[in-house]
């Protein structure tokens, strides 16, 4: 199915709607955020969470800059069905040229429906409620981000040129503190060893082996680690004398956090990750990445980057992360490292 002959530039005020968005789930958002921007440049973009907080207007407000003019935090659109029975309108009577519903509860999505509006988007009980059918009718997009893109994809073509894409906002002192944590000269290879759920970390021996090979061959390793982490520093220290841990150099806390991640991962020149929210940091920063999959599908929740490697243990037998063999992960970091796109061992 094409793509509809629709004039975008008719779309000058959008309206985007999710329920709610942790860091991490603003952090696996941000492609789609750029992708918006680019197909509607001129368009007045709000960002609305409808039942709980937002990151982007918090602690991942600067990455948005110039990419959404604003943010709606917990508005009320679709905390119940006794809204239905409310009169006015969500949003005090507000229209929008366009409307994308991210999400799929049924009743959020009606009420949402409520609000004046051109054109209404969404995948909801099989696109029942949405103006525009998906441009394919045969399959649904696996990936998460490339599913919320899927909803673009039904007013405005997709975007061809990855180089076409606006960049994120730019954080001017987290960038200047990350030059001075990383300045520039040595090749940095950065390390993520940790995850929130530890039934998805490749054993921190490991992560150790790959770090001292590059060592070995003349680059500087770069660990990421997180307050649950903060006890391997001294045994790293012990096997990988030279590395870095720049975030825990910093004096100024308030100056910590994905931020800083960000801007750090800027200055490496491949990094290697489990899957966690520390990758989807490092992706964010445009660094080539090694991305380690065990118990989730990585075709459903792989980072966003043009050059990135996918180890799945499942392609070795199953979910226990330590079916992958350091050689495998050497492999695909040399592949990055030597201008290599994409790597996987599916």
């Amino acid at each position: 199915m094409s793509v509809p002959t629709i004039d975008k530039s008719s779309f000058k005020t959008i309206l985007i709607y999710t329920g709610m968005d942790t860091v991490g789930d603003g952090l696996v958002k941000l492609p789609f955020v750029r992708e918006l921007r680019c197909r509607f440049p001129d368009a007045h973009i709000t960002w609305c969470a409808g039942i709980g907080p937002c990151s982007y207007a918090g602690a991942l407000a600067p990455l948005v800059t110039g990419l959404i003019d604003r943010v709606i935090e917990n508005a009320r659109i679709g905390t119940g069905v006794l809204q239905f029975l409310i009169p006015t309108r969500p949003l005090s009577g507000e229209s929008f040229d366009l409307i994308i519903d991210t999400q799929r509860a049924m009743i959020r999505t009606l009420i949402l429906k409520r609000i004046r509006h051109g054109v209404f988007i969404s995948g909801t009980s099989n696109d029942r409620f949405s103006d525009m059918a998906p441009v394919s009718s045969t399959s649904r997009a696996v990936n998460f981000v490339k599913g919320l893109i899927g909803l673009l994809d039904r007013v405005t073509p997709e975007t061809k040129d990855t180089a076409a894409l606006p960049e994120l906002g730019a954080d001017a002192a987290r960038d200047a503190l990350a030059a001075n944590l990383l300045p520039a000269g040595p090749d940095y290879v950065g390390f993520a060893p940790g995850a929130g759920d530890k039934a998805k970390i490749w054993p921190l021996d490991r992560f150790m082996t790959v770090a001292c090979d590059q060592v070995e061959k003349g680059r500087v390793a770069v660990f990421f680690l997180g307050p649950d982490e903060e006890t391997w520093i001294e045994q790293i220290k012990a096997r990988v004398p030279d590395a870095l841990f720049p975030e825990s150099e910093i004096q100024n806390d308030a100056l910590g956090g994905p931020l800083l991640a960000i801007a750090l991962a800027k200055r490496l020149k491949a990094a290697v990750s489990n899957d966690s929210g520390t990758g989807h940091m490092l992706a964010a920063g445009g660094v080539p990445l090694v991305s380690l999959f065990s118990k989730h599908n990585p075709a459903k929740y792989a980072p966003t980057v043009d050059r990135l490697a996918i180890i799945d243990s499942k392609d070795f037998g199953g979910v226990d992360p330590a079916l992958i063999a350091v050689p495998t992960v050497l492999d695909a970091l040399e592949h990055l490292l030597s201008g290599g796109t994409h790597f996987s061992t599916g």
